[in-house]
């Protein structure tokens, strides 16, 4: 069901590719405004989603994805031009992978499906995650804007609340999984 809610995401996933064309010909004020408007929309999504009572399946799996589409792209499209550190980049997209491998040997294994819902440090790692791009922009649109060390506060920032909510998802994860999969033959909880 395509509702304004849902017309917003896929607008925020349509701006993916226009924000990459402005970094690869380092327009940094135009990235900057194309990021900005795509944040915009998640927060619009979801603000009509619950005001217009629009709610749908689509936009519950559309909406993390087009967060991640864009997070994604950008952290390796910067880490690639320099404009955040490399490692950074990798951090990011490391823990977004592990997390998606993670949740499909679930869907996989286990017919009972498991509801990931983002804690309160995976919330604080988007905001930092979101942050830290905008920041890595506005200072390669203009170097003299504000001082690196706000940048490398962000990226140590990022880095750490990253991590940490890696961790509490692969642990939500393993325990899930560990009370939901079937017993092996022979094992005790088999009985």
């Amino acid at each position: 069901m395509l509702n304004l809610p849902n017309t917003l995401t896929l607008l925020r996933i349509l701006t993916i590719p226009l924000f990459l064309e402005f970094l690869a010909y380092h327009l940094y004020l135009e990235a900057l405004v194309v990021f900005a408007i795509g944040g915009f929309t998640d927060f619009l999504d979801g603000l009509a989603a619950r005001w217009m009572n629009q709610q749908t399946a689509l936009g519950a799996y559309l909406d993390p994805v087009a967060d991640k589409l864009l997070v994604i792209t950008s952290y390796v499209m910067l880490g690639s031009i320099g404009g955040i550190p490399a490692w950074l980049a990798v951090v990011v997209v490391a823990r977004d992978v592990i997390i998606v491998v993670g949740y499909s040997v679930i869907y996989f294994l286990i017919e009972e499906r498991w509801h990931v819902k983002p804690s309160r440090i995976g919330k604080w790692s988007t905001t930092f995650q979101l942050l830290t791009l905008a920041l890595a922009l506005a200072l390669l649109h203009d170097p003299k804007m504000f001082s690196a060390e706000l940048l490398n506060f962000f990226v140590a920032s990022t880095a750490l609340v990253t991590v940490m909510s890696g961790c509490q998802y692969l642990y939500e994860g393993l325990v899930w999984l560990q009370k939901n999969l079937p017993p092996s033959p022979g094992s005790p909880r088999a009985g």
